[in-house]
């Protein structure tokens, strides 16, 4: 029997997801945008774009087994909340599973420290505060199976360190005791699919990689994979720096995965940035 996802945001992430469903077979994916000018990226993905705002999506509420919000929180809240809450409210008894991408940085600043699910959220960013409230507008929908994905920094094909790499444009930026945590996109997707074949309504995922590293190591190890000269070295305080570039620097800390491999028997394909780049850049980055 088909099964259908209504895909609120189709972009990155969820049309990673979108590729592996289409692999399985027996689904059909509606993809949501906003701009005409990425109808072909949705369908290119084996999704069924739809422009919106703009399309009715009540006959496609009434038929969606599952739900994926990839859409981001802006100062007027959820966007798909504020637009539809009736109707994702009507659909939520019907729908089989419900997932919301949220954000690693709802745990705030733990100065380089391990986080995991049941760390309490105390975002220190403003994109942070958007994302803790919007997790609770979703989560206080009744009867949702609602699952949670907290994402890390997303990196995948066309999107890395390579391109300004290869311009002589990337630096490594350094401020002591900086790590991130990090995430391919076909990781995202694998696990996404894992939850929607075993829905858990309530749960709460973190999705990282293994190995939490500092930036500056993530771009010299982009410019080793080319053959090129390791980029200059610039201390966080004299670098020059867009303001929200400079607010990924603010947060600082280690995120544990141990759910999605313990609950969802998640095998990442990429543990480290090492193995994502290095496929990447066999491809062409």
């Amino acid at each position: 029997m088909t099964k259908t996802l209504l895909s609120f945001g189709h972009g990155y992430s969820a049309r990673a997801l979108s590729d592996v469903l289409q692999a399985e077979g027996g689904w059909r994916v509606i993809g949501t945008t906003r701009s005409a000018e990425n109808v072909d990226a949705v369908r290119a993905s084996g999704a069924e774009p739809l422009i919106w705002p703009g399309d009715d999506l009540r006959l496609v509420l009434k038929a969606a087994t599952h739900l994926l919000i990839s859409a981001g929180p802006g100062e007027g809240g959820d966007p798909v909340l504020a637009a539809i809450a009736d109707g994702i409210a009507r659909a939520a008894p019907h729908l089989e599973w419900a997932g919301y991408l949220s954000t690693t940085g709802v745990y705030g600043d733990h100065d380089g420290g391990w986080v995991d699910e049941q760390t309490p959220l105390a975002p220190t960013t403003q994109r942070g505060r958007l994302r803790q409230e919007a997790e609770a507008a979703w989560q206080a929908i009744p009867a949702l199976p609602l699952h949670i994905f907290r994402l890390a920094g997303i990196y995948g094909p066309g999107r890395g360190p390579f391109a300004k790499v290869r311009a002589g444009r990337a630096r490594r930026i350094i401020k002591p005791g900086q790590v991130f945590s990090r995430i391919h996109v076909d990781d995202i997707a694998q696990v996404l699919a894992a939850s929607m074949h075993a829905p858990d309504p309530g749960a709460i995922y973190n999705l990282c990689d293994d190995d939490p590293a500092p930036p500056q190591d993530v771009i010299g190890f982009a410019a080793k994979l080319l053959g090129l000269p390791i980029p200059e070295a610039v201390a966080f305080e004299d670098a020059e720096m867009s303001e929200m570039a400079r607010s990924f620097y603010a947060e600082s800390k280690r995120v544990r995965n141990d759910r999605i491999k313990d609950e969802l028997g998640v095998r990442l394909r990429y543990p480290s940035y090492r193995e994502g780049l290095a496929a990447m850049a066999k491809v062409g980055g």
